[in-house]
């Protein structure tokens, strides 16, 4: 989860929202990602969809077998979706997502009994770290843009 949130720092420094993800497979990093939504012009540019893209590049597969991904904050839905089709085998998140979140906060899709693949879940690694960074993201914004005006 550290050098999850080291991406997340990552995401922070270019401005956007502070999420950060890395995928392991049998104890190696095979893919990292940091939310990148805004200077990407991308809506899907999420931490987890980066990661869950650059360990398919590693392996040659679109199948992420037997991989972990750790998050730092919550996965929303469309994340939950494409780690669903990736078959990696469990997630690991820090910071829960009452707001978005797809893994048991608003919605539990990633262990939905009726989807051809559940995957393992672990929530609240780093909990405070990961929920820190988040929320003074979000207060030094709100300090700027009052500042603004």
């Amino acid at each position: 989860m550290q050098e999850a949130l080291i991406m997340a720092k990552r995401a922070w420094n270019e401005g956007e929202v502070p999420v950060g993800a890395i995928l392991v497979l049998d104890y190696q990093l095979i893919g990292r990602g940091w939310n990148s939504t805004i200077n990407r012009h991308d809506p899907t540019a999420h931490a987890e969809i980066i990661a869950l893209k650059a360990g398919g590049k590693i392996l040659h597969n679109y199948r992420l077998l037997n991989s972990t991904l750790y998050v730092t904050l919550e996965p929303c839905v469309m994340c939950a979706g494409a780690m669903i089709h990736s078959r990696i085998k469990r997630l690991v998140y820090g910071a829960s997502n009452t707001k978005t979140g797809a893994a048991s906060s608003l919605f539990d899709i990633l262990q939905h009994p009726r989807l051809n693949h559940q995957i393992e879940i672990t929530s609240g690694e780093m909990d405070e770290e990961c929920s820190y960074i988040l929320s003074d993201f979000f207060r030094q914004l709100r300090k700027r843009n009052r500042t603004r005006f």
